[in-house]
């Protein structure tokens, strides 16, 4: 069968397992469509949250990024786990005894304020959109390659599955659907690396074939693609380009800003006991190990496969006739485009400085295509379709439940419309989903930058808005509502200019010698944050510390004495 049959069969049949849940699993009332009424195991919750933290950037992006950046892409990789780490030892099990249903719940009640609560509001539905938009890009191209429809078409598509799960089920529906996709995920990534590993190495297992020597050869893949890189004018594939600093801010926004995310946050809800949130968060980090620990083997794998087959194995170039047939599905998407600059009639990819490279390729491509550049069968190339689907759509819908509870139970049940029913909260919690999930579309078909970039931004400002005000809020009992103010629009502020300056008023200017202190725009999160820490200090020096009542919450909070449930007040 053809790739494009298969594809539609893997990811019809996956659709319709997602549809069934949803159906099966729909939101009763609002307790169910916020936390999944409290009820859901630890072990499932932590392949839900595994799911819903594995995006299309983790998925399609992150082995790319690797890819073409080596030792550079590993901020990522460090930023994303370790940030895991950070929520499930100081977060994750101190809200889960507050016992709210948001973020912004928390900061409101905390800080005693509704000004707290609807600056918590923006800077989620904020955060949440920068997010939004790198997932439903992810579904746009997988949809646009596999299915060979228009990117606008793949991501109207994408937004129809979550609008009709993610509406009807809410958070009961989006946990049990997260599950299966974890599972497609997980097999999705590993088939295809344990295979291409096997090829290549001998090795079957990716995380020890990528430090093995080559097959027949006595040269290590690693020692292979540093070759390969420096002969074409990349800096060597093991050796970083960033600078010590920038590494460091940029692993540091990256880790808070995961510790700050309120779509990761919201899932610690869903359990019944705080000692099911840290169970959670364990069986969490287990589950997206498996799938961190493939991405660099991916990454060099393809890389090495990729120069191999676009610039033959004597590196003189392929002819273009002669072109594997995944260049041309490829370049019907415009993700892949050759431009024959000394009219020789041959492909030649090398360093973007260099004259001689005629190749445009995108990041995103490098884990989907992965499977073709290695010849593997198709019904795996359309496993890894489905699989990065599931990943684009399972945040996605973490993500716009994010900004419907914001609305509908932050803004209008908590600040503007205190008397509606929770029926009518529940239509306001739909609407608000559907009008999101427009939204995000619009910003999948015209994205603000690629897939990781865009998602690098949503943890800056979530780094340096949020991140600040609740370990205030749990470990300094008499923070007040004016520090916390005051440091969340200051971080949210400063972090949202620089990165807006740089990237899109004056992207010329995005160079490290203009550089504040030669931190990236996509490491400015940490001074963001660090700069929340000092105005929220500041401000608290000024001003009255928190009341009684407040501290005496704050206290019992931090020595949990078993499970408050979540509750609405």
């Amino acid at each position: 069968m053809d790739i494009q049959t298969l594809t539609f069969i893997l990811v019809g049949l996956s659709f319709a397992l997602y549809m069934g849940i949803a159906v099966w699993a729909r939101a009763g009332s609002t307790q169910e469509f916020y936390i999944a009424g409290g009820h859901i195991p630890p072990f499932a919750n932590g392949m839900a949250t595994a799911a819903d933290w594995m995006s299309a950037a983790s998925f399609i992006s992150m082995a790319g990024l690797i890819s073409f950046m080596g030792y550079d892409g590993g901020v990522y990789l460090m930023g994303w786990t370790g940030g895991y780490v950070l929520l499930a030892m100081c977060l994750a099990p101190y809200l889960r005894k507050f016992g709210k249903f948001t973020v912004p719940d928390f900061i409101g009640d905390r800080y005693y304020s509704q000004t707290a609560r609807t600056v918590a509001v923006i800077c989620a539905v904020f955060i949440s959109f920068t997010y939004v938009a790198g997932q439903m890009r992810g579904v746009g191209v997988v949809f646009s390659r596999f299915l060979e429809v228009e990117i606008s078409t793949g991501v109207l598509i994408g937004m129809a599955i979550v609008f009709f799960y993610a509406v009807l089920g809410g958070m009961k529906g989006i946990t049990y659907t997260q599950v299966a996709q974890y599972c497609v995920m997980v097999f999705a990534y590993i088939v295809p690396a344990v295979f291409i590993s096997i090829m290549m190495t001998g090795n079957p297992i990716p995380q020890f074939g990528f430090g093995s020597d080559l097959v027949g050869t006595d040269v290590s893949l690693l020692d292979k693609l540093d070759g390969l890189s420096t002969e074409l004018g990349f800096t060597a594939y093991t050796d970083g380009s960033k600078s010590m600093i920038d590494v460091f801010f940029i692993t540091a926004a990256l880790m808070v800003g995961t510790a700050g995310l309120p779509h990761v946050i919201v899932r610690f809800f869903t359990v019944p006991k705080v000692s099911d949130a840290r169970k959670s968060a364990a069986w969490a980090l287990m589950f997206i190990a498996i799938i961190y620990t493939t991405a660099p083997a991916i990454a060099a794998f393809a890389r090495v496969n990729m120069i191999e087959t676009i610039n033959g194995q004597d590196m003189a170039g392929t002819p273009y006739k002669n072109a594997p047939s995944w260049i041309g599905n490829w370049e019907k998407t415009g993700l892949i485009s050759w431009d024959d600059k000394n009219e020789d009639g041959r492909m030649f990819y090398a360093h973007d400085k260099d004259t001689r490279n005629e190749m445009t390729i995108d990041r995103d491509i490098m884990v989907l295509a992965n499977p073709e550049i290695a010849g593997l069968s198709n019904w795996i190339i359309a496993l890894v379709a489905a699989g990065a689907v599931a990943a684009a759509l399972s945040t996605s819908a973490g993500l716009l439940l994010v900004i419907s509870t914001s609305i509908s139970h932050d803004l209008l049940k908590r600040n503007l419309m205190p008397q509606i029913k929770d029926k009518e909260e529940l239509i306001y919690a739909r609407l608000a989903a559907a009008v999101a999930i427009c939204i995000a579309g619009y910003l999948g078909v015209n994205p603000p930058g690629f897939v990781a970039q865009v998602v690098a931004f949503a943890f800056g400002l979530a780094a340096a808005s949020f991140f600040p005000a609740i370990i205030l809020g749990i470990f300094y009992k008499r923070m007040n509502s004016q520090g916390a103010i005051a440091g969340m629009l200051t971080g949210i502020v400063f972090t949202a200019s620089y990165i807006v300056y740089f990237k899109f008023l004056n992207p010329a200017a995005n160079i490290p010698e203009n550089w504040l202190f030669s931190i990236s725009p996509e490491g400015i999160g940490t001074l963001g944050m660090l700069l929340n820490f000092a105005v929220a200090i500041v401000v608290y020096k000024f001003t009255t510390p928190a009341p009684q009542h407040i501290q005496d919450m704050v206290e019992e909070i931090r020595y949990p004495q078993g499970a408050g449930k979540a509750s609405h007040h």
